[in-house]
């Protein structure tokens, strides 16, 4: 595509919201330049999401700069087509790249490979209203991989997909992957969303899931309040 489409990342912060139990009002829009989200973590209060880094740098240019001033630990998360001028602008600004090469990718998810889990390994499906938490246990009963996604009308948010170290190399990334898919489906959703950590990129890109944009991360150094 020749640009990443600001609608297809609203859609992925709905889902995404919900996936992290986040709050449940709607993303605040930030100077129309991008989407505000408060997580509440430790080293991660907000999250600000650029819409138009391509289209408009000078957006990028004025969130980057709203960021470095935030009072609260802010994070800005740029999808991208030319990750380059991202980091040159968010560097320029004074922020921390903590990563400069995740994906944003889709899928249609009614055409995902389905896999199922080698012995001796079991895979477990909860769904609690929009979201599913798939599991697969090892031979013990512990947890060897996990996945969740949430679904949001027609789309599904996978996130937090998470491959035990000592159980990698076992086609549990694609076990997984095939039951969050089959889950989603059965609720009614078609396209798949996410965001590709380096380590996933090879398994959902083998899975059929596209490239859309890059992804840069930077953090904001937090301003304390005036005393």
């Amino acid at each position: 595509m020749a640009k990443i489409e600001s609608e297809l990342i609203r859609r992925w912060l709905n889902g995404w919201t919900v996936a992290r139990s986040l709050p449940e009002a709607e993303p605040v829009e930030s100077t129309g330049d991008g989407l505000r989200s408060e997580c509440g973590q430790p080293g991660r209060e907000v999250e600000v999401f650029a819409l138009r880094a391509d289209e408009e740098p000078e957006s990028l240019a004025r969130l980057a700069a709203a960021v470095a001033a935030a009072k609260q630990i802010t994070w800005l998360t740029v999808p991208t087509l030319h990750p380059s001028a991202v980091e040159a602008v968010v560097s320029t600004a004074g922020l921390e790249l903590l990563h400069r090469s995740e994906w944003f990718m889709t899928t249609d998810l009614t055409e995902h490979p389905q896999h199922a889990p080698a012995a001796p390994y079991q895979r477990e499906v909860r769904t609690e209203g929009p979201v599913t938490v798939v599991s697969l246990h090892g031979p013990s009963g512990e947890v060897a991989a996990r996945g969740a996604i949430a679904v949001v009308g027609a789309d599904a948010i996978a996130d937090r997909i998470e491959t035990n170290p000592a159980h990698r190399r076992r086609g549990l990334g694609r076990a997984m992957m095939s039951g969050l898919a089959e889950a989603a489906v059965a609720q009614g959703a078609r396209t798949g969303l996410l965001i590709a950590s380096e380590e996933g990129q090879r398994l959902y890109s083998s899975l059929g899931w596209h490239h859309e944009a890059d992804v840069l991360i930077a953090r904001g150094p937090a301003v304390p309040p005036n005393r």
